[in-house]
């Protein structure tokens, strides 16, 4: 059997990994390749050869924790197979376990010993269930890391922090590097200090793959209309004509202004065009309405084939000459790819930078045969939309709160009272 190949920047990134580290490398760039390679290499096999080198026998047992969907499409799989690794050991060419689980499931995980752990896409931000599992494994075994969308604050880096032991727990980096805010009503960061020592940390876990894209990607965006009069009515009025009730809370306030301009046929229409251009589309969209409004304008099409990957179904890719994938961002913005089409349509935007990011990247991979892909982000120039644009443009998440004190809402509902 051929042995197991990398490219150079691949194989320079393994040689840079050890336990603790963060590899860091866009999406479609070969991190899961990569982290599996980091593994053969370190239980005795051979990079590069002609024919297969076994590892030692036993290697480690291996535990993946990545995405839910990753796990049920089975990605990781096929990312083992050239390295003979395989979860079921049927097939397995060695007397070791191999996991694949998702992040849901990583405290049935808590007191393995001795093992190596991949942990995909990161999510030990924070101080929760996830983030006490997580340190409680990088305590007893060897692990690294996989992010396509590293720390954005000092704070993501915690977790990390302490299972490298650079401190002994949250409180001890709290002391030494942030100054909050004074005179709120909960604890806000004002500022991090001693700030070289936290660049020389994550200098030193911080793995980034030095790939070079062959791809062009050509976002667009395009503007269209909407109902602004009754845009206008929802913000002056606090009134949630669905419900025919008064509108309760910020999220509420959000909700109703974008299914108003999102709703337009301004919008449907736009949809219909790009698709007359290209016939093979993936959409991303947000909301179940949103879903049904795609699903009905598509009606017209005899024979079109229609997909879907939400919260209620998890289809496949269509193939064909002609079809459309409809994905909610939650449920499918991460942990798959697909290189049969050039182009993703964003019905509306995601109010997460990092989500807008990983859904990018489903089309943009190492082995697309594409060299332009084409990205249409649907807008329209209200209030909202355009907010959202910018906290985006600035590769932060829209917040709700403040968008909706901007406009008075909170006022309005304390006079109310």
């Amino acid at each position: 059997m051929a042995g197991v190949t990398l490219d150079d920047y691949q194989i320079d990134a393994v040689h840079r990994l050890r336990t603790g580290s963060i590899l860091y490398g866009g999406v479609g760039s070969g991190k899961s390749r990569t982290a599996l390679a980091y593994y053969y290499l370190e239980n005795g096999g051979q990079l590069n050869t002609d024919q297969y080198y076994p590892m030692n026998d036993p290697p480690l047992d291996l535990y993946v924790i990545t995405t839910a969907r990753k796990r049920d499409t089975m990605e990781w799989e096929s990312e083992m197979a050239p390295f003979l690794i395989y979860p079921d050991g049927e097939h397995d060419l060695y007397q070791h376990k191999v996991v694949i689980d998702s992040w849901n499931n990583i405290k049935k995980y808590s007191e393995v010993k001795n093992a190596f752990f991949i942990f995909d896409e990161q999510r030990v931000v924070g101080s929760g269930a996830w983030v006490k599992s997580f340190l409680r494994i990088a305590r007893n075994n060897e692990w690294i890391l996989l992010s396509a969308t590293p720390g954005d604050s000092w704070s993501d880096y915690i977790p990390v922090f302490i299972a490298n032991g650079f401190y002994r727990n949250r409180t001890e980096f709290i002391r030494e590097h942030v100054v909050y805010k004074r005179y709120t009503n909960f604890p806000q960061i004002d500022r991090y200090i001693n700030t070289g020592k936290l660049i020389r940390q994550r200098r030193e876990i911080l793995v980034d793959m030095d790939y070079q894209k062959h791809t062009n990607c050509h976002h667009e965006d395009i503007f269209v209309g909407y109902d602004i009069p009754a845009y206008k009515d929802i913000i002056k009025t606090r009134w949630n004509p669905i419900t025919d009730q008064p509108i309760e809370n910020a999220s509420e306030f959000c909700y109703l202004l974008r299914r108003m301009v999102n709703s337009s046929e301004a919008r449907q229409e736009a949809v219909l065009e790009i698709f007359e251009q290209h016939p093979k589309v993936i959409i991303f969209y947000n909301f179940d309405y949103e879903l049904e409004i795609l699903k009905e304008i598509f009606k017209c099409y005899d024979g079109l084939k229609i997909a879907e990957w939400n919260g209620h179904k998890h289809e496949k890719i269509p193939d064909g000459r002609s079809w459309v994938y409809l994905v909610q961002y939650f449920a499918g913005a991460e942990g798959w790819n697909c290189i049969q089409t050039d182009t993703i349509i964003f019905y509306s935007q995601s109010y997460s930078y990092k989500t807008m990011e990983q859904a990018s990247g489903r089309i943009d991979r190492r082995n697309t045969p594409y060299k332009d892909l084409w990205y249409y982000h649907l807008k329209s120039r209200s209030g909202i939309d355009l907010e959202i644009s910018r906290s985006l443009a600035a590769k932060k998440d829209f917040n709700i709160s403040s968008y909706s004190r901007k406009y008075g809402f909170e006022k309005k509902k304390e006079n109310e009272k």
